[in-house]
Parts: C-alpha cells; sequence; structure tokens
C-alpha cells in the first residue's frame, strides 16, 4: 500500500514475512543504536512463538503441511528509506532478536538440515561486491554478531551495552528455547518462522515523515492497553458516584506503583494476580487445543473477567468497587513487594532474589497464590517464605539433574502448584508442597556426574556462590552472596577448576584426555574465585594453587589444612552439620571424588525440604 503525502513525498506500507523482512540491509542512526531488550522480552517472545507453532504442529504432517498453518502477527516497524539506504526508525530491538534467534536456529539446523541451514544464512548475511556484512549493518557489532555466527568465544572484555545485551539475549535463547522443537519439529518451526510469521514494514522516505509516523503511533492516549480496559469495565459498573471515585483513585494509585518497577509490569501485575485465584484451566499442549483460564488471562485478562464476572462474583455495585478496592489494591501491593525483593536481595526473601536470578517469572502467580486479603502480615510472610522456598528447592533440583526451569516447561506444573495452593494456610501449604517434593524422583542423590557443560554455565556460577555463602554465612562470616554472583565487570567472579588444563598431569588416571575433560568440569573439581587472581594462576599445579586458594573464599580455602587451625567458627560448622570436610594435600582423581560427594551432600544440606517446615514458623524465632 502506498499513501500519498505531499506531492512527491509518499509512505509505503506493506505486511512482509520474516524471510523477506530480513532478506534486505537495515542501518541505524548512530545516536540510537543500543540494543535494550531483557531477558524478560526475549523469553517472552520465544514463549509467543513456540506457542502459536505448537497450536498447528503435528508430527505426521508433511512440511509443505507448514504452508497452511496459522500466521503469527509480530507488529511493525519503520523504515526512513534514504536513497536506497534503510535505516530503522523503530523495531530494531525485535529485528535484532530475530538475527539472533536465526543465528541460534542455524547452528542448530547444521546437523539436520544444512541446506536450511543454508537459507537461513541468507537472512543474517549477504555478499556485495565480495564483502560479506551483516543484514543489520551495525559496525560495532560485527565482531560480536561473527562471534555468535561462527559458533566462538566473545573475546571483548569491557563490552558495550548494545554487545553485552546481544550475548546475554542469545545465551537466554539458548536457554529459554523449548525442547521439544529442537528435534524432528525443528525444520517446521523454522520454515513457519520465516514464512508465517510477519511484519508490517512501513517505510518513508525522509526522517521527518518517518518520525512523526513513530510519534503517532506511540502517542499516549491513543490506544487503550488491557489494563485501561479492565478499569474502564469495572468503574462502569459501579453505580454511586462516590465510590467509583474511591475506586478510581485506588486503582490509579496501584497502577502508578506498578508502572513504576518497569515497562509492562502494570499487565504483569495484574496477570498474576488473576491467575494466581481464578485460574482453573491451562490449554493442552497439543494441536487444535483450545485456550483456557491461564492462557486467556496471558493475552486478554480484560475479556476473561468480563466473560467470568459471574465466578468471579461480579454482580452488583459494590461487588466491582470491592473487586478493585480490596482484591486488586491486595495482590497489586503485594506484587510490588515480590518484584522489590526480586530486585533487591531482601532479610527473609531472599528466595525470591533468588529464583528471579533465573529469571523464572512463574514465581510471581505461585507466590500469590496462597495469600488471602484477610492474612495478616505475619501470616504473609510465613506464606512467602515457604512458597519461594519450594521452588528454590525445585529449581535446584532440576539443575542438578540437567532439566530446564524455562517457561514453557515449567508452565502447566506451576499452574497445577497454583491452583492446589490457592488461599492455603501456611500448614496446609507446608504439608502439600512437602509431598510434591517428596514424590519428585529426581533428588541430588539421582545425579552423582553433575557437572559444568556448554549451557549451564551461568546456573553453575550462582550454584557456587549459594554454596560457598553458604558456608561462610554458617560460620559466622557476613554474607557475601551479591558479590561472588557477579558475573561481568572488573569485580567479577569466575569459575575456577581445580584442575589446569593439561591432561598430561593426570595419564595415570585418565587413558583418553576427552575422558579427563569431561572429568575436570565435575561440580567437585570447581571453585569461584575473583576474576582478577583466577586469570593469573589458573594454569598452575594444584600444589601451587593451594596456597593461593588459603587466602580467598572458605570453600576455596577448606581445600588447604589452614582453614581448620584457628577457625572455630567453621569447624563447628562442619561438625554440627555432619558435613565431609577435609584438606587435600593434593587433588588427584579420588580426591576429585570426594569433593563431589562433598557438594553434594552441601547441596542436599542448603536445599533439603525440611526448610519448608523451618520456613513455616519463621516468625515465631524473630
Amino acid at each position: 500500500m502506498t499513501i500519498n503525502m505531499q506531492q512527491s513525498r509518499k509512505i509505503d506500507s506493506a505486511s512482509k514475512p520474516v524471510r523477506e523482512l530480513l532478506s534486505q540491509k537495515y542501518s541505524i542512526e548512530y545516536y540510537q543504536r543500543e540494543y535494550k531488550w531483557q531477558t524478560k522480552q526475549v523469553a517472552e517472545l520465544i514463549d509467543d512463538l513456540a506457542t502459536k507453532f505448537m497450536e498447528n504442529y503435528d508430527p505426521v504432517h508433511e512440511r509443505s503441511a507448514v504452508a497452511e498453518y496459522s500466521h503469527y502477527f509480530l507488529g511493525s516497524i519503520i523504515i526512513s528509506d534514504k536513497g536506497g539506504c534503510r535505516f530503522i526508525i523503530d523495531g530494531q530491538q525485535r529485528l535484532t532478536t530475530l538475527t539472533l534467534l536465526l543465528i541460534f536456529l542455524q547452528h542448530k539446523l547444521q546437523d539436520q538440515d544444512k541446506e536450511q541451514a543454508t537459507q537461513l544464512s541468507e537472512l543474517i548475511f549477504s555478499l556485495k561486491f565480495g564483502k560479506y556484512s551483516f543484514n543489520l549493518d551495525i559496525d560495532e557489532r560485527d565482531a560480536c554478531m561473527k562471534a555468535l555466527y561462527d559458533g566462538n568465544d566473545i573475546v571483548d572484555q569491557d563490552p558495550v551495552e548494545s554487545v553485552a545485551n546481544i550475548v546475554g539475549r542469545y545465551s537466554d535463547i539458548d536457554e529459554y528455547f523449548p525442547k521439544e522443537l529442537h528435534d524432528s519439529a525443528l525444520p517446521y518451526f523454522v520454515d513457519w518462522l520465516i514464512e508465517n510469521v510477519h511484519l508490517v514494514e512501513i517505510t518513508a522516505y525522509s526522517d521527518g515523515d518517518a518520525y512523526t509516523i513513530f510519534e503517532t503511533m506511540n502517542d499516549r492516549g491513543l490506544s487503550l492497553t488491557p489494563a485501561d480496559m479492565l478499569k474502564g469495565y469495572l468503574l462502569t459498573n459501579i453505580n454511586d458516584a462516590d465510590e467509583r471515585n474511591d475506586a478510581e483513585k485506588s486503582w490509579k494509585k496501584h497502577i502508578g506503583a506498578l508502572q513504576k518497577l518497569g515497562k509492562d509490569e502494570d499487565a504483569d501485575g495484574i496477570k498474576s494476580w488473576l491467575r494466581s485465584q481464578y485460574a482453573n484451566s491451562i490449554r493442552e499442549r497439543k494441536r487444535d487445543a483450545a485456550p483456557q483460564d491461564f492462557d486467556l488471562i496471558g493475552t486478554e485478562f480484560h475479556r476473561w473477567v468480563r466473560d467470568h464476572k459471574e465466578d468471579l462474583k461480579l454482580k452488583e455495585s459494590t461487588d466491582f468497587a470491592l473487586f478493585i478496592n480490596r482484591n486488586f489494591a491486595f495482590y497489586a501491593y503485594w506484587y510490588e513487594r515480590l518484584r522489590s525483593a526480586a530486585d533487591t536481595l531482601t532479610k527473609g526473601l531472599e528466595c525470591i532474589y533468588f529464583n528471579a536470578e533465573h529469571n523464572f517469572t512463574l514465581q510471581y502467580p505461585v507466590l500469590l497464590s496462597p495469600l488471602q486479603v484477610d492474612d495478616d502480615p505475619k501470616t504473609i510472610l510465613r506464606k512467602l517464605k515457604v512458597t519461594a522456598s519450594y521452588l528454590d528447592i525445585l529449581i535446584y533440583r532440576r539443575i542438578w539433574n540437567f532439566r530446564t526451569t524455562d517457561y514453557s516447561t515449567m508452565q502447566y506444573a506451576m499452574f497445577l502448584v497454583m491452583r492446589d495452593i490457592r488461599r492455603k494456610e501456611p500448614e496446609e501449604l507446608v504439608k502439600l508442597l512437602r509431598q510434591r517434593l517428596d514424590e519428585e524422583t529426581e533428588t541430588f542423590s539421582t545425579n552423582d556426574g553433575f557437572r559444568l557443560h556448554g549451557m549451564n554455565g551461568r546456573q553453575i556460577h550462582r550454584l557456587l556462590a549459594r554454596m560457598t555463602d553458604f558456608v561462610e554465612t554458617r560460620s559466622g562470616l557476613p554474607s557475601r552472596y551479591t558479590e561472588y554472583a557477579k558475573r561481568g565487570g572488573k569485580t567479577a567472579y569466575e569459575i575456577e577448576h581445580i584442575w589446569a588444563d593439561h591432561p598430561d598431569r593426570h595419564e595415570n588416571e585418565f587413558s583418553n584426555p576427552s575422558d579427563f575433560v569431561e572429568y575436570r568440569n565435575h561440580i567437585g573439581g570447581l571453585l569461584l574465585l575473583p576474576k582478577s587472581i583466577n586469570a593469573s594462576y589458573g594454569d598452575m599445579p594444584y600444589e601451587e594453587k593451594l596456597e593461593h586458594y588459603n587466602r580467598d573464599n572458605l570453600l576455596a580455602s577448606s581445600l588447604g589444612e589452614k582453614a581448620y587451625s584457628h577457625n572455630p567458627g567453621f569447624l563447628q560448622f562442619r561438625d554440627q552439620s555432619g558435613l565431609l570436610f577435609i584438606p587435600h594435600s593434593e587433588f588427584k582423581k579420588d580426591d576429585l571424588d570426594a569433593r563431589q560427594h562433598l557438594y553434594r551432600q552441601l547441596a542436599e544440606h542448603i536445599w533439603s525440604a525440611d526448610r519448608l517446615e523451618s520456613e513455616a514458623s519463621f516468625d515465631k524465632r524473630n
């Protein structure tokens, strides 16, 4: 479609599939080059795409059947075409993320369908005048994008914001891309993504026109959000003017507080509230399955409330007023508290912070589920501690057993949990969640070979940070968790391999160097050390490293004799816990095995199901 503006000025608009859109070259003006998407946006995009695809996919289909699958609209982008050079005015976040997803998929297809992998390559970069360049042509990102495409490590130790975010979001794609799409479904998904996912490309032929379009489309007040529409529906049904004014003030107060948390947090808070208290069904993950309560609340909660007003007991004018002043106000306030605890380590609510570090956004409706409007603050905190601890234990059990914790994998299980624990008292809450943990078949004892591999580096880092901090705080030292968990910058901590990467030093224990490499990555052979220190002696033999370990954190120094002398707090912790801490004058295979057993014991101690009972009674200790 072409829109004439003034004589020779025009605006073109067309819906284009990803394949056509990313076959073109784009640039970005220097003043708006930052890529800012965070994990939340990437996880939501992947989940939306996977969910829409799975509504149609059936393993018995031929590849050609994908052409008949439903289409998905991913929004619009605005382009300023200046003499054939196409500059992105709005939409670079989505186009950058799509490019990262294509790079990820291209790697996955190498062993399955090299022809399709080559097809994706043409959407990532192109050849012109003998020179390869990325289709999103931004100089400062080239080295990073090339490293990701080639499967190499990023060498930039102090990257600019966009590069750091690109690396982080590519890692998120690796973590959140559903496992169910990794194998036979993958070529089908790729076909659907590039042919059936569309964006509207709006092209102007001057910067002025392009920015006028951008400002018009984003002008405040022209489009109502689902939160606005829910507010309008509820207020319209309150007949008394004074009650309506009071309800509107309450709504504005809490919506304003949620909006201060970040983009879309008002909608996320409403979704978490409604799902936690009212969702009784969820869509089955199969073709042609219809969306249910949980899903509809996630996409159109304003319509869901209207359609379920009888279930919500919204009959009289006063019911609507109470729904805002009492229910919404209560759960919005506590959602705000949860999000605050997720961003800042808060005494008594530490597990909410830990769960958020795994980007486990499903925790919010689960945490709100047992809460009741009439609960006193102590009861609420007891419930939150129990539920957050349950999630913390569950997440680390899954990590230890190489199981994913991504949104799509955990969504159904968390729906069942929130439905079962809804409005339960602390004692019953403990009983239900403890029963769930006891019924789990995978615990820390079911995987003796837990180790570092190519996809769990961040998880291993956080686990070691928790272990290190636990040993120190239980030995009477102050907590340094946030210090140990830091992965970027000059004060970052890194994973240290106790064995240097020298198979020849262990030839008498491993007949094959590859066996040594795998064993070296076992959790028992790992520590956390400051980045600056780790680089300086990571290659030393163990006996030389040991002297340096003695001067570092307690988990590292526990390898040497000095930690067991003049350290009454640590010795008391060891004796009371029964953990098998012993010094190691050398570090052979048997020593690593002993350390592996110690770490497993330590994990069982930190993430014990017995914590639920103690968390339920925490107020009696304070």
